[in-house]
């Protein structure tokens, strides 16, 4: 049985890898996903480019739990020397853009809830959701789709994460950072050159470690990623603006985050959002408990996924390997795929 329903699952991914579903652009994956659930006897339900569906034997008296990865993908980098939207087995590979984030996920999640979905004994009630717009975290993919499902209590999201147990999960903040200086000819000594304040700015950045260690997370980091600043040559730049990456820890807040960048930097600072914080998820979570009986082991992930944004506690586990993510000539072992679904089974006859 587990031989059919890990070939049935490599079937459907390389048919999701077939089809562009760059983020905002996922309506033929959606498609795809909502005639396979209605293929297989279930009716799914629909918003925008996010599909789902729930056990046959829904009981709203039950908690809920939610099973959810991504469709949506990056655009495929310039290093490609194998098709992107052509899924390609060699030995042990499936290679394709979204093989890996997080096609994998989805497909062997999808096949987990198909062999749990019908049965009357549950402890839980479950609902399947492939989302959209995760890679931008936009506002129409899980955010969207959220209050539209019925009220969950905890989720296991998938991504790849070697099958461990990614218990723990940075979150992030993006700042725009300006700094303003007095414009004059580079010739003679006029002006105040707002390149050289932000400059003093950058070395702060750069250099300033938090106090706060979190034991899976590690620190707190702030990386400068973008820099603009002058008109032409010979004029002293009165404007500067600068990007910094943030990944927070549980140990700090972006509100705490953004107080003490104030009391160093001198440069006016604009946060593009404050949703996606830094989550975990208890170690005696009933979860947890079962990803362990599995054979999955707890660790904290750097990378950020649609966790961020539920507002439950969520596990993050799946096969795949996050390294291999955006990478030219993406891909999944079979192997993983097949191991994705046997350990999703064997969490869910744990907890349920």
């Amino acid at each position: 049985m587990n031989k059919e329903l890990h070939d049935d699952a490599i079937q459907l991914l390389q048919q999701l890898i077939a089809i562009p579903s760059f983020s905002k652009e996922e309506h033929g994956t959606a498609l795809l996903i909502q005639n396979y659930l209605q293929q297989k006897g279930i009716t799914p339900q629909r918003l925008m480019n996010n599909v789902w569906a729930t056990n046959t034997h829904f009981n709203p008296k039950r908690p809920t739990l939610l099973l959810n990865s991504h469709h949506d993908t990056v655009k495929p980098n310039s290093g490609y020397t194998l098709g992107a939207f052509q899924p390609t087995i060699a030995d042990d590979r499936l290679y394709g853009l979204g093989s890996n984030d997080a096609g994998g996920c989805v497909v062997a999640l999808l096949t987990a809830f198909l062999a749990f979905h019908d049965r009357t004994d549950l402890k839980y009630n479950l609902v399947f959701a492939a989302s959209a717009e995760e890679e931008i975290s936009g506002p129409h993919g899980i955010e969207a789709l959220l209050p539209v499902l019925p009220p969950i209590d905890c989720a296991i999201v998938g991504e790849p994460t070697g099958l461990q147990m990614a218990v723990a999960e940075k979150g992030l903040l993006v700042i725009d950072c300006t700094a303003y200086g007095v414009a004059g000819h580079a010739a003679r000594e006029e002006g105040e050159n707002a390149l050289y304040k932000a400059l003093e700015d950058i070395q702060w950045f750069r250099s300033f470690s938090f106090p706060k260690t979190s034991d899976l997370l590690g620190p707190a980091k702030m990386s400068v990623t973008m820099i603009n600043s002058g008109v032409q040559h010979n004029v002293v730049p009165d404007r500067c603006t600068f990007t910094v990456d943030i990944r927070l820890n549980e140990c700090y807040t972006h509100e705490e985050v953004l107080e003490i960048i104030a009391q160093h930097v001198s440069c006016e600072v604009t946060p593009r959002s404050k949703r996606l914080k830094s989550t975990g998820i208890s170690a005696d979570h009933p979860l947890v408990i079962a990803g362990n009986k599995a054979g999955a082991k707890p660790f904290g992930s750097s990378t950020m996924s649609d966790k961020a944004l539920m507002p439950f506690p969520a596990l993050k586990i799946g096969p795949g390997e996050s390294a291999r993510s955006h990478m030219a000539d993406e891909y999944i072992l079979l192997s993983e795929v097949a191991s994705g679904i046997d350990t999703y089974i064997n969490l869910l006859n744990n907890l349920l």
